[in-house]
């Protein structure tokens, strides 16, 4: 009877220790707080996937990856886009099985994209192939420790309360989506009590969907910029700054904010009752646990809690090819900014930062030297082209000074 009852727990769709513990560690790379992590899908080698609260459904990026592995679809869908006009195909792998060290995921299915529309590499800086979900999370507790970068897994009914120094928050699952509630203050001095998605996988700060409510109001200093990649398109809106953020009690001041234009899809933001999200630049300051079967989040501060928010400084977004060589790009440049003022164009190739070649920069460092410090001097040597051959080209060396924008 105990044989059978564990065979049969066994087949339940969801992530699981692969031996009696009472919990497990699993180490995790940070990529400005994006928790990634090799996972093997079928035995096959290990590819990495992003640990992300904001989706529901496993996604893998490539469909030629997928044939590579062998994988055995049922069906085709047909998605929409973020934009609400690109349609995306994808096809159905139905039972999997997810290696991811000391964890496993049983009967897993996939959403297998038929075009990387996301090419995340190019922002992050590292191949992530795809997306773990809510799946992750439905029967465990999960306590993320980015200081550290280790997630630590644990058996459903062996996390206590009482964590020294955490806070707990009511956790709501809506759409197997986790929301908290939050207090913000506004730049005009007015307090939102918002309702907000827990999204791991998205790189902003605090984000506000402005048509949710007619309480959001903009700060007066803002600028207009690209906000993210995401399925079917590119997200523009506004960058600003509220006051600051509360949860739980604790709070974080100036805290730079994303407010997304509006899509073919605010109705679905509408009718999840959420003002925003909360994405890996508030989230990665902190030290998190996230108790879904309980309903039940604890945060605590992390050690850059109390960091300030910088915005880029510099007026340009450098990207990644996606190729075995390490080689950086523009890839577009603010008008009027101080990359633009000197002369930085869009898809000139990255040679050197400050006579350091691109071969010791990570994306993530050269992220953080454009964030870093107001006035400090920056060298940047680049390659321009002037054929699509890439045969003609010639090498500028410019200089610019970091300014804050907001």
């Amino acid at each position: 009877m105990l044989f059978f009852s564990f065979s049969s727990w066994a087949q339940v769709p969801g992530f699981f220790m692969k031996e009696e513990k009472r919990k497990v560690t699993l180490p995790f790379y940070s990529s400005n707080s994006l928790i990634i992590v090799p996972v093997s899908i079928n035995g096959t080698y290990p590819v990495n996937f992003l640990i992300d609260t904001g989706v529901r459904s496993n996604i893998l990026f490539s469909k030629d990856l997928g044939d590579a592995m062998g994988l055995e679809y049922t069906r085709k869908i047909n998605l929409m886009g973020a934009d609400g006009s690109t349609e995306l195909m994808a096809s159905v792998a139905p039972i999997n099985h997810f290696d991811l060290g000391p964890i496993e995921g049983i009967a897993q299915s996939l959403l297998v994209l038929e075009e990387d529309f996301l090419d995340l590499e190019a922002v992050v800086g590292v191949p992530i192939y795809g997306i773990i979900g809510y799946e992750f999370f439905k029967f465990n507790p999960v306590k993320i420790n980015y200081d550290d970068e280790k997630i630590d897994f644990y058996q459903t009914d062996k996390l206590k309360w009482g964590s020294l120094f955490y806070r707990k928050l009511d956790l709501e699952l809506n759409q197997n989506k986790p929301y908290i509630q939050s207090k913000i203050r506004q730049a005009d001095g007015s307090v939102l009590n918002a309702k907000l998605l827990i999204d791991t996988g998205a790189n902003h700060g605090l984000l506000l969907n402005r048509e949710t409510s007619d309480q959001i109001t903009m700060p007066n200093l803002f600028i207009e910029a690209e906000l993210g990649q995401s399925l079917g398109g590119i997200l523009y809106g506004f960058i600003g700054r509220v006051n600051w953020l509360q949860m739980a009690g604790i709070r974080q001041n100036d805290v730079l904010t994303s407010y997304p234009d509006q899509t073919a899809f605010s109705y679905i933001i509408k009718e999840s009752g959420r003002l925003g999200s909360l994405g890996a630049e508030v989230l990665g300051r902190t030290r998190m646990i996230l108790d879904y079967p309980n309903e039940k989040a604890y945060i605590k501060k992390g050690r850059s809690f109390y960091s300030p928010y910088e915005y880029d400084m510099s007026g340009i977004t450098v990207r990644k090819t996606p190729s075995e060589e390490k080689r950086f790009y523009i890839g577009s440049v603010r008008a009027g900014s101080p990359a633009g003022k000197a002369g930085i164009q869009a898809f000139d190739e990255v040679l050197k930062i400050n006579k350091l070649p691109v071969l010791v920069w990570e994306l993530a460092d050269i992220i953080k030297l454009f964030r870093s410090e107001e006035g400090r001097t920056i060298e940047i040597e680049v390659r321009r082209y002037f054929d699509e051959e890439m045969t003609r080209y010639e090498d500028y060396t410019f200089q610019f000074r970091l300014t804050k924008q907001i």
